[in-house]
């Protein structure tokens, strides 16, 4: 048995407790994930309102997902890691091509 699978046995158990707390205490940890944003909110004189906002409702969402149980696949609200960029585009990421002699070219 390699680390990896080893790694995945020792955790099933606690993702599966975390999941069955999560759906039990749900109405619970989603009203103390509000109550902190307006915390937060309210120290920072609210300058930071979005961002506090977008976190609170990644937090909710990933709680949603261990509630119950996904968390593969493209239900997770991402795009899929196969989906290539519309034709004729590249993507943001990719970094120019490279010279024969391995320097990026002069521009």
């Amino acid at each position: 048995m390699g680390l990896l699978d080893n790694m995945k046995a020792r955790i099933g158990p606690a993702k599966e407790k975390v999941s069955h707390l999560a759906q039990r205490h749900g109405d619970t940890i989603g009203h103390g994930l509000e109550k902190a944003a307006k915390l937060v909110d309210e120290k920072t004189k609210g300058r930071y309102s979005d961002k506090i906002q977008a976190g609170t409702g990644k937090a909710r969402q990933a709680m949603d997902r261990l509630a119950h149980g996904s968390g593969k696949g493209p239900e997770r609200g991402g795009p899929e890691r196969s989906e290539a960029p519309p034709a004729g585009e590249t993507p943001k990421s990719a970094a120019p091509p490279a010279s024969p002699e391995g320097r990026p070219p002069v521009s």
